[in-house]
Formats: structure tokens, sequence, C-alpha cells
């Protein structure tokens, strides 16, 4: 195999040698069939062994969104501080640069995020770079790039590198044919946004690495996730978190979805908690590489009836973005998480009233709430 060989060389050269940190210098490697774990003998990278009693070393992309910070803490008490980096490319907050070590990293620069992964000796990799539903609308050539060539590049690297990669999915990923009350792991799905086939080609892609590479892909579709210490980032489902801001700061929230709008949704603790049990579940307890998980459902006028538990001169007003309502139209009412509870033991914590009660725990010091309280 002299050209395979010539080929896998010259790429290795260079890689070294080039300045501008793409990756297309790989593309001849990747073109003519040869597993992305297969690299030049004369690449510069170190390697080493992890005992299985040794903590993973951690790398979170997308670090700045809604989860990765929140992520990065849980695994941080669980791992220790300097085994789990954060990474993005927008600047962080102090409290999140000083908590523990943060990186730039950029998932569309190859040769940048295979040098950070070889130089931390990153064993874990939590790949949350995306472009969100209604942002990735507005601009579908970025979320093209981010979504679909950022996974790309994120893959070969954990190939090559023997990571366990997780891989989130979303409501998203299904569409207006897929069965919707509920949703079941396995079922038709067609999905009409760059959000949604991005990430049905991650959920395929995964698989395919897995069977093909040996990848330990793994991945989890979310539901609409709320939480206390993040603003709404661009999802569908952000009405949800946007209530709560709305409640406190105006006593006035303007809904961009119908009242009667069901989507299944998730408090932050209880995606995170499914996040880590995925990933340290036995391997031999998985029956799949993708699984659903849920914990309520409810509609736009369900949340807010219970949010004027706690305001109630809360006014309510309706104005449907069609946009976004068309694609809530498309996504489930209710998940079927049966073979996640069955496989490794998931278990959700917060219902409506326990979320509720518990979003206002963190964000109601305004006065408005202390007397209602």
């Amino acid at each position: 195999m002299p050209i395979i060989r010539n080929l896998g060389r010259a790429a290795s050269q260079l890689l070294q040698s080039s300045g501008c940190g793409c990756g297309v210098s790989l593309v001849p490697v990747r073109a003519i069939g040869v597993s992305p774990r297969q690299v030049a003998s004369d690449a510069s990278f170190h390697s080493v062994t992890f005992s299985e009693s040794d903590h993973p070393r951690v790398l979170i992309t997308g670090g700045l969104g809604q989860l990765g910070v929140g992520l990065a803490k849980l695994l941080r008490k669980r791992f220790g501080k300097n085994n789990v980096i954060l990474s993005d490319i927008r600047k962080p907050a102090d409290n999140v640069f000083y908590s523990g070590p943060f990186i730039f990293a950029d998932i569309l620069d190859y040769k940048n995020l295979r040098e950070i992964v070889v130089n931390n000796r990153i064993t874990w990799l939590f790949h949350y770079s995306a472009l969100l539903s209604a942002v990735g609308e507005a601009n579908v050539p970025l979320a093209r790039a981010v979504n679909i060539t950022g996974l790309h590049n994120v893959l070969d690297i954990a190939a090559e590198h023997n990571l366990r990669l997780f891989v989130p999915s979303t409501i998203g990923a299904f569409g207006p044919t897929s069965p919707r009350d509920p949703t079941p792991d396995i079922c038709i799905q067609r999905p009409r946004t760059i959000y949604g086939v991005s990430k049905v080609h991650a959920e395929l892609m995964g698989e395919y690495y897995h069977y093909r590479y040996g990848l330990d892909f793994r991945c989890l579709r979310y539901p609409g996730i709320i939480s206390a210490d993040s603003q709404p980032g661009g999802g569908t489902t952000d009405y949800a978190v946007k209530i709560f801001h709305d409640a406190i700061k105006s006593g006035k929230f303007k809904c961009y979805l119908r009242p009667d709008t069901r989507l299944p949704m998730m408090y932050i603790d209880d995606c995170l908690k499914a996040t880590l049990e995925v990933m340290e579940a036995p391997a031999e307890a998985l029956t799949m590489r993708t699984y659903n998980i849920n914990a309520m459902s409810f509609t736009p006028e369900e949340l807010a009836q219970e949010v004027q538990k706690y305001v109630p001169e809360l006014q309510v007003t309706y104005n449907v973005d069609q946009v976004r309502q068309a694609i809530a139209d498309s996504w489930p009412m209710n998940f079927d998480d049966s073979n996640a509870r069955r496989d490794w033991g998931w278990k959700h914590d917060y219902d409506l009233p326990e979320l509720v009660t518990t979003m206002f725990s963190y964000l109601g010091s305004d006065s408005r709430i202390a007397q209602a309280n």
C-alpha cells in the first residue's frame, strides 16, 4: 500500500507546516477510504495509556451555551477541576473563566481541535457546538458549516484518538410525519429545519462510526431544556425560559407559540444528570446509540397558569411567530423514553410544579415574587 502511506505522510507534513489552521489537508486520506484512526507514522502527537481507575480527561465544545457551563460544573465535582476543559469561540465571563480550565476551540479548525485533544490527553468529548432551530433557519449556510462540517471534524478526531464521544440530539430531529404522542426512539424522522436535519445526520454518522470504526458514540435526544442561569438562545422552546425572566422584570409575557402547543420539556439538572449517567453507563448495557429522554410535557398556557401562582398579576398575550409555530407543530408532543429507563435506569426528578418552584427559587429575589410568596 505505498500510495496510501505516501498520501498519509504528505497529509501529515501539510498539517505540520500549514499556518491557516484548516483541516483540508486531510481530505485525500479520507477520500481514499482509509479509517480516520489511521494516521501517518511520522505524525507528531503523544500516546498516553489510561488505566480503568483514572478519571476521564474531558473537553466540552460550545461550552458557553445553555448546557456547557452547568455540565462543566457537574463534571468537575465528579472528576476534579483540572480534568474538565471548557471551550468556545467567545470570551467567557469572569466567573466562568476562573472556575476552571477554559480554552479557545473552533470546531471548524480541524488542526487546532486535534492539537487540543492530543496536548490535553482528552478521553471524553462532549460536543455542544451547534446553531439552534430558529437561528439556524435565519442562517442556513452557517448552520450547515457548524452543525455538519464541525461534527465531521469531531467524529474523525474522536475515532482517531479512541475518545468516548457525546453529541446531543433533540426533539427537532423529528418531523411532521413522525408519530407525535408519544414519539418512540426509532421511527420516521424527516425534519424540516437545518437544525433537525443536522441532528439526524449526527445520530446516523455517530452510529455508523460506532459500527465501522468502533467509536464509543453516545447520544441523547433532549426535549426543551429550561434553566435559570441562561438567557434564551434562539430555540423554539425558549419561551419556557423567557416567561420567568419577563414575569420578574415586567409582569408581562408575550408568547410566540399558540397557547395549546404541547412540547416535551426538562429542567436542566435532569438533563445534565441524564448526560452524565449515559456516559458512565457500561457499554454492554446500551442497546442503542441514541436515546430519547423525557421528564414532562406541557403547553404555554399550562406553564403560564403555574407561573401565575407566583406572579398572579402576570399578563400573558400570544403573538404567534409562524416560523417557530411551524417548527413546533412538526415536533413531538411527548417522548417515549422507556428504553433509556430500562437500559441504564434513567429517572427524572422534576415535574412542572417542581420546575416552576425551582426557577423562582433562583430568580425570585424580586419584590414582586417576594410579595407573592
